[in-house]
């Protein structure tokens, strides 16, 4: 405490000087030019409790510079947040699951619907009510548990995606098929009988 003492005395007295204030210059706007400090002052900052590592360091005033480094640090590599693995968060609204997962059972099934359209000439409907439903949940089934098998495990598409085949274009390819099967459904019901 007593270093501490002594140093702020050290700063602050020694450069006072006294000044005679001329009280006809004085300026009601709080400007004094008459009034210029003409010596450096210095703060040295100290916590409490910490012992001191360097006395001899010289304390950095206004009329010494700090020196300039040539460039900035480097920022630091941005982290990645952690991939919740939780069921809840995966089949969540805006979670990782529910959009890929219908989107690729829409891939399947637009491809599906219209392979089975040319070769037997059914429409959508026709499909379903001859055995569709069996496929269509032995589908959904299998192609769930291959999407969420690597979200449990921390894996999102996006680190996986690379060149052309990207996890946005699975994304968008999926949402034209969802778009696609419900148009082909749609053309067929007013239609009344298959697309092609």
């Amino acid at each position: 405490m007593a270093t501490a003492s002594f140093n702020m005395q050290s700063v602050f007295a020694g450069g006072l000087t006294i000044r005679k204030i001329n009280t006809n210059n004085l300026y009601l706007a709080g400007s004094f030019p008459n009034l210029k400090r003409n010596f450096p002052v210095g703060v040295r900052c100290m916590a409490e409790g910490e012992p001191m590592k360097d006395e001899s360091a010289p304390s950095t005033s206004a009329a010494q510079p700090l020196p300039k480094s040539s460039s900035p640090p480097p920022p630091p590599p941005p982290t990645k947040p952690k991939v919740s693995t939780k069921f809840s968060d995966l089949l969540a609204f805006s979670g990782p699951a529910p959009e890929r997962i219908n989107g690729r059972l829409a891939m399947v099934g637009f491809v599906a619907a219209l392979a089975v359209e040319l070769s037997k000439g059914e429409n959508v409907f026709a499909q379903i009510s001859d055995g569709g439903v069996s496929w269509f949940l032995g589908t959904t089934a299998i192609l769930t548990l291959a999407s969420l098998v690597p979200l449990f495990q921390g894996i999102t598409a996006e680190s996986k995606s690379k060149g052309f085949m990207t996890s946005n274009a699975e994304l968008w390819n999926g949402r034209f098929a969802m778009l696609g099967l419900v148009a082909l459904a749609f053309t067929e019901f007013v239609k009344g009988g298959t697309l092609i």
